[in-house]
C-alpha cells in the first residue's frame, strides 16, 4: 500500500525500493475496510472491476454486533449519517417518540439492506444513496481522507494476501523497485539514524528514508531504533486471535454486506464474507482464555464446514510507538501502532498514516516540523481509535462472565470518563466525542451508545416540548424507503457476478 501510494502520488521524482522476506507472508486476515479506503483506490486511479475481482471483493455496508447487550440480540452500525428533523438528530427523536424497538432500522436505511444481503449498486452501477454526489466524470484532482465530506456508504472486504499481489504489480508496473531478501543487520550512523541495511544476499541498502512495515516485529523503529512503546493492554486487553479460511457456496449462502463481530466469553468473532469464501477468526484476551480453547470455540461457531482447516494463531501488540517518525525512519501499520480488529481499523490506519507521509514528505533540510507535525496526527488518530474501541466494552450490557465483568471496571482516559458521563444526559455529539480525526464521526458513538446498552440514556427534556409530528414522519419514511430499496437493489451476489 505504501509503495503503491508514494509512486502515484510522487510519481519518478522519488525513486522507491520494497525489500520484503520470502519467508515472511502477509497476515491475510485483515480482509474489512473501513469506507474511508475508497480513496486509497481513487488515488491509485482504479475502480472497482480493476481490483474487486481479482481479489474476491465484496461490499460492507456496516458492522454488525451479535449478542453484546445480551445473546440473541443485534444491531447495526452502517455507514450511515443519521437523518435530522427540526434541527434534531431522528435517534434523539426516535428516544422520545419510541419506534419498532431497533432503533437502527428506525433510523436507517442500510440495517435493511444487510438484513436483506442487497447490493449497494443497481445492476447498471448506480449507487443506491442519492444523497451522495457521485459525479460519472473523474475529478480533475485526486482525492484524500482530507475531502471525505459525506458518508460514503459502504467499505469493501477482500482477500488481504491477494490485494498485496495486485498492489505489487500495479507498484513494479510502475517503476517500483522490488528485492526479494531478508534483512539480517539494520546499521546506525554515529546519530542514531539509520545508515543501511544488510541483506543477505544483496549486501548493504541505502536510503534517505526508511519505511517500516515489517509488522508487530518493528524491526527498524522499535528493534533497531529503540523507540519506545505504549501498550494500550490495560483498557484493550485482547492480544490473541485464531482465524479460519471457510470456504463456501456464495450462490447458496448469499453475501451479506457487513462484517459481523459476535461476542464470546472471552472477545468476539469476526465473520467477514468474501466472493468465494467466509474470513473468521476469534480475537481474544489471553488473561481469560488459552488458545487451544480459543481454536475449539471458533471452530464450534463455524460448524462442520472447519473439521479439516488450519488454524492461524496471531500474538497481537495492542498499543502504539511513542513516535511513529523516528529519524529517517517512519513506521506505517502494525509497527508503529495497533488497536485490535473490532471496527475494521488496521488498514484505515495504514492509510492515514500514508497519506499523512504524503503531506508531511521531509526535504532535504530534514525539518523537524514536518516530522513532529505527522507524529502528532498519527498518534491523535489511533488514540481515537482506542477511544471508540474502549466504549464497545464498557458500554456493552452484558455481564455473564469476569471477562465482561472486568471490562467495566478498566481504566478509560480522563477525557473519556466525562464524556461517557455526559452521555446520560444527550446523546453523543461533536461536543462530547473525540475532538481530533479518528474516522469516526458522532453518529457512529450515538449507535454504540444505543446498541450496546450499558449506558444510561435519556431523550434531550427540550424534545417534551416540541411538536412530534414532523419526526413521526421521517421514521415512517425510513421505513417506506428501505422497504423500496429492499424490493428493487439486487442481491450482492448477483450484482458481483456480473462485476466479474
Amino acid at each position: 500500500m505504501t509503495a503503491s501510494y508514494l509512486r502515484a502520488a510522487f510519481a519518478d521524482r522519488v525513486d522507491i525500493t520494497v525489500v520484503e522476506s520470502r519467508r515472511i507472508g502477509t497476515i491475510g486476515v485483515g480482509e474489512a475496510t473501513f469506507s474511508t479506503v475508497r480513496h486509497f483506490f481513487d488515488y491509485l486511479g482504479l475502480s472497482e472491476a480493476d481490483w474487486m475481482p481479482e481479489c474476491n471483493g465484496t461490499y460492507k455496508l456496516a458492522v454488525r454486533l451479535e449478542n453484546w447487550r445480551a445473546p440473541g440480540t443485534y444491531f447495526y452500525h452502517p455507514f450511515e449519517r443519521m437523518r435530522v428533523v427540526d434541527g434534531v438528530p431522528l435517534t434523539d427523536w426516535w428516544q422520545k417518540v419510541g419506534g419498532t424497538g431497533s432503533f437502527d432500522r428506525d433510523c436507517f436505511l442500510i440495517p435493511w439492506l444487510c438484513d436483506a444481503k442487497a447490493s449497494p449498486r443497481y445492476l447498471d452501477h448506480r449507487l443506491f444513496e442519492q444523497d451522495f454526489d457521485e459525479d460519472p466524470d473523474r475529478p480533475l484532482y485526486r482525492t484524500t481522507l482530507a475531502e471525505q465530506n459525506t458518508q460514503f456508504p459502504y467499505a469493501y472486504h477482500f482477500d488481504a494476501s491477494l490485494l498485496a499481489d495486485f498492489l505489487c504489480r500495479y507498484a513494479v508496473g510502475r517503476g517500483v523497485h522490488r528485492i526479494i531478501d531478508d534483512v539480517v543487520d539494520v546499521r546506525l550512523d554515529e546519530r542514531g539514524w539509520i545508515d543501511r541495511l544488510v541483506t543477505r544476499e544483496h549486501g548493504d541498502l541505502t536510503a534517505d528514508l526508511y519505511v517500516d512495515c515489517s509488522g508487530f516485529r518493528s524491526r527498524l523503529l522499535g528493534d533497531a531504533l529503540g523507540e519506545p512503546f505504549v501498550s494500550f493492554q490495560d483498557s484493550l486487553p485482547n492480544d490473541r486471535a485464531v482465524a479460519l479460511r471457510v470456504p463456501v457456496d456464495t450462490a447458496v449462502r448469499g453475501i451479506r454486506p457487513c462484517t459481523t463481530a459476535t461476542a464470546q466469553d472471552a472477545g468476539w468473532i469476526w465473520t467477514i464474507p468474501l466472493y468465494d469464501r467466509i474470513g473468521t477468526g476469534y480475537v481474544y484476551a489471553a488473561d481469560y482464555c488459552e488458545p487451544e480453547e480459543a481454536e475449539r470455540v471458533l471452530r464450534d461457531f463455524v460448524g462442520p464446514a472447519a473439521a479439516d482447516l488450519e488454524a492461524n494463531h496471531i500474538r497481537m501488540r495492542i498499543g502504539r510507538s511513542h513516535r511513529a517518525w523516528v529519524n529517517n525512519c517512519v513506521g506505517i501499520g502494525l509497527s508503529a501502532g495497533f488497536v485490535e480488529p473490532l471496527q475494521s481499523t488496521g488498514i484505515f490506519l495504514i492509510q492515514h498514516a500514508i497519506e499523512q507521509l504524503v503531506r508531511y514528505f521531509p526535504g532535504t533540510d530534514r525539518d523537524p516540523v514536518l516530522r513532529d507535525t505527522y507524529n502528532l496526527s498519527t498518534a491523535r488518530a489511533i488514540e481515537g481509535v482506542r477511544e471508540f474501541l474502549i466504549l464497545h466494552y464498557r458500554g456493552a450490557a452484558r455481564a455473564d462472565n469476569d471477562y465482561w465483568r472486568d471490562a467495566k471496571k478498566r481504566p478509560v482516559p480522563e477525557d473519556m470518563a466525562v464524556r461517557m458521563e455526559q452521555w446520560q444526559s444527550k446523546l453523543p455529539d461533536n461536543d462530547t466525542t473525540y475532538p481530533y480525526y479518528h474516522a469516526f464521526e458522532p453518529y457512529s458513538y450515538v449507535c454504540m451508545a444505543l446498541g450496546l446498552g450499558g449506558i444510561p440514556l435519556r431523550h434531550p427534556p427540550a424534545l417534551d416540548l416540541l411538536d412530534t409530528r414532523a419526526a413521526r414522519a421521517e421514521l415512517t419514511r425510513v421505513r417506506e424507503q428501505a422497504r423500496k430499496l429492499v424490493d428493487t437493489l439486487p442481491s450482492q451476489v448477483e450484482y458481483l457476478s456480473g462485476l466479474r
